[in-house]
């Protein structure tokens, strides 16, 4: 007699349920055998897509790219919610030019805004390939004419490019390089970056004063400013800068990082050959060299580095050398030194040697320790590989001092003097500072002799 087969056991389903479908095993009681796992799309999945969205008006940005990350299909409906003259609307700020709030809240509030807009992006289009992610994000923004290279007619009090790069920043944010070459690639077919620099270089300095500022502001505000990681500032300073022979990355990082009219933001080219210049004019330029020597990249060497500044103080002719010392001395020890000791081991010891005087004079009028210059000159003396050639050098730092100051002199003599006599001043704090180098001389000569 055959068994009858027990039909009270309980069946176990083939497929695996999603962990965000483990709630719904307490409906399985009162569905009975007719119960399907709910979709994706969740209980969502009850409401017309309508509502979806309405209620999607009520979240925060940064709640909204909370829910993306909770399926697929959810993720598709707000990339079809952003899409939407509302949703773009509603997220898409463009009140760019509003200054009215004191202590620029206005700024950080929009910049926030679309650092949280960077996030939503970043995960809702996880999963699509970088030039689809990159195209659809194109064909969002397309309306907002501030985020395009010469969409805003007054860029300089627009925030536009900004909030663009803040929005970059988050969403490319972890990449790896090749990825990130991509959207540099994709930006610059976008804009027709490659072309407009090529126009700006190749043009004289300061007849496209337009066109350089607005490459300027595109490379700062897009490209450069939010990374708070220099390895990440410094690799999209390299695509900059990298594609062009030394000498137009000399112009390039003049356009980019030299100094401005506080009227207009225009390059002042002039600026370094016609009279000494500040710290805060200089700043800009020492920090992109400083980025470019620290960075542990394969794409600059020492050499490369030295070659540019040495290209950069003939922008647009040769620079004072009053400007190029403080420069190196804004730049740091270490590629001050290296540049010095290029110069020593090609036997450019005249140069050298003035060098020395320049640094000396802006230690004397930056109330800088003069010892500084006094140790470095020793440092650069034992790159000279035979007492002769040290001793020669030496010799040519005394008579640099003497040369510089018949040079200012006989200009004060033959009445070329400014109406502030700021020539006079100068010779006055070259003097001083010929006193206080060799006293450090002195100083570390009779030390090292009663140490002996």
């Amino acid at each position: 007699m055959a068994s009858r087969i027990n039909t009270n056991f309980t069946l176990i389903p083939n497929q695996k349920l999603r962990r965000s479908n483990r709630q719904t095993s307490c409906y399985s009681k009162t569905l009975g055998s007719g119960f399907q796992p709910i979709s994706t799309f969740g209980n969502f999945k009850a409401l017309p897509l309508e509502i979806f969205q309405i209620i999607l008006k009520y979240l925060s940005v940064k709640d909204i790219s909370m829910l993306s990350m909770v399926s697929k299909t959810v993720s598709q409906h707000i990339i079809n919610y952003i899409s939407t003259s509302s949703g773009s609307k509603r997220l898409l700020l463009q009140d760019f030019h509003n200054l009215e709030l004191p202590d620029r809240r206005q700024d950080s509030a929009i910049l926030e805004h679309y650092r949280s807009l960077g996030l939503l992006f970043k995960r809702c289009t996880l999963l699509l390939p970088t030039k689809e992610r990159l195209k659809y994000i194109h064909k969002i923004f397309t309306e907002v004419s501030c985020f395009k290279f010469n969409g805003c007619a007054a860029p300089m009090q627009c925030l536009g490019l900004t909030c663009y790069g803040m929005f970059l920043q988050t969403l490319t944010a972890g990449w790896d390089e090749l990825e990130c070459h991509r959207v540099y690639n994709f930006l610059c077919e976008l804009t027709n970056l490659c072309r407009k620099m090529q126009m700006a270089v190749c043009s004289k300095p300061g007849s496209a004063r337009k066109l350089e500022l607005r490459i300027r502001l595109f490379c700062r505000n897009v490209l450069l400013d939010h990374w708070t990681h220099q390895s990440d500032s410094a690799f999209w300073l390299t695509r900059i800068l990298k594609p062009w022979p030394m000498v137009n990355q000399a112009r390039l990082l003049y356009i980019i990082f030299g100094p401005i009219s506080p009227q207009d933001g225009q390059v002042v080219w002039q600026k370094m050959i016609e009279e000494p210049t500040d710290e805060f004019s200089l700043k800009g330029l020492a920090d992109a060299i400083k980025l470019l020597y620290d960075t542990s990249t394969k794409e600059w060497t020492a050499d490369d580095v030295i070659s540019l500044i040495d290209e950069l103080s003939v922008v647009p002719r040769e620079w004072l050398l009053e400007n190029n010392a403080r420069l190196l001395m804004l730049s740091g020890n270490n590629i001050c030194f290296t540049f010095m000791a290029s110069k020593a081991v090609n036997g450019r010891t005249i140069e050298l040697a003035r060098l020395i005087v320049f640094l000396a004079l802006v230690c004397e009028k930056e109330l800088y320790c003069m010892d500084w210059t006094v140790k470095m000159m020793q440092k650069v003396c034992k790159v000279f590989s035979t007492p002769v050639e040290r001793n020669n050098f030496l010799q040519n730092v005394a008579n640099a001092f003497a040369c510089v100051i018949m040079e200012m002199l006989q200009s004060i003599m033959s009445g070329d003097r400014d109406e502030d006599d700021s020539s006079f001043l100068n010779l006055f704090h070259l003097v001083h500072a010929q006193a206080n180098f060799h006293k450090e001389v002195l100083y570390l000569t009779m030390n090292t002799s009663l140490s002996a």
